[in-house]
């Protein structure tokens, strides 16, 4: 990778994570925002403590606040995906760009967030201790540490076996290795379990599946807008390879 390919993948990078971020939002504000009103509502009618006015307006928050936060996180993610796709890219398998982009997208769905959110699952208001929200957090910050940084050892230690065990068999000692790690730190990790006995478990449970759709939604259409891409700038046209003798040494050349 020149600095010239590196630029143009970041670019397209965040381009995706842009799109993925508009498709995440529509999901996150069709299927979240009502999850949120109704636990705010609940919050509202248990609660004795009605004092202070909001800094922020309720319907701010779910429109250009949602907005913003999405399209963020989205061009940010695509910018660092981009970055692991440089290094990636013909390092981890004879996969092409869009195989490559895939799997930087399903790992990443995975190691960032469904890991985590298996051990500390995402609570609508209403739920959870505010005086353990700052724990929570930082736990929940070192379960997403944790869990990249016990893929990308899996990735080594797999890559390391496969001469001895072959591709499959070391793929699948990598992955138990890994899954036996994380279990050890689901094990040993503090968990909470904060949810009150009058709190809807119904709407506890689409609150939760609606953030996990929105991270499904976000990483899914990133990893195929990136592929589609990266295979443009990557790949030779396949009419240019084969519309005549010199374009196609040419296209050849340029490949190469």
């Amino acid at each position: 990778m020149n600095s010239i390919s590196v630029r143009a993948l970041l670019v397209r990078g965040m381009l995706a994570g842009l799109a993925a971020g508009a498709l995440a939002l529509a999901v996150a504000y069709f299927l979240g925002e009502s999850r949120v009103n109704a636990a705010i509502a609940f919050e509202e009618a248990h609660s004795h403590d009605h004092g202070g006015e909001e800094l922020v307006s309720r319907t701010m928050q779910s429109t250009a606040g949602l907005a913003t936060g999405v399209l963020v996180f989205g061009v940010a993610i695509g910018g660092i995906a981009a970055l692991v796709f440089c290094y990636a890219l013909g390092r981890i398998g004879r996969f092409g760009p869009r195989a490559t982009a895939a799997l930087i997208a399903f790992g990443a769905l995975l190691t960032v967030y469904v890991v985590p959110f298996l051990k500390y699952p995402a609570n609508p208001p209403a739920v959870g201790n505010p005086d353990t929200i700052g724990q929570r957090t930082t736990l929940f910050f070192l379960m997403v540490a944790l869990s990249v940084l016990l893929a990308v050892a899996a990735v080594i230690f797999g890559k390391r076996l496969a001469p001895r065990l072959g591709n499959w068999n070391a793929s699948i000692a990598a992955s138990a290795a890994y899954v036996l790690v994380i279990g050890l730190a689901y094990a040993f990790l503090p968990s909470f379990n904060e949810v009150g006995k009058d709190f809807p478990a119904s709407l506890l449970w689409e609150f939760r599946l609606a953030t996990l759709a929105v991270q499904a939604t976000l990483w899914t259409t990133f990893g195929l807008v990136f592929g589609y891409l990266t295979e443009r700038l990557l790949v030779p046209k396949t009419g240019a390879m084969t519309s005549g003798g010199g374009t196609t040494s040419h296209a050849a050349a340029a490949a190469s």
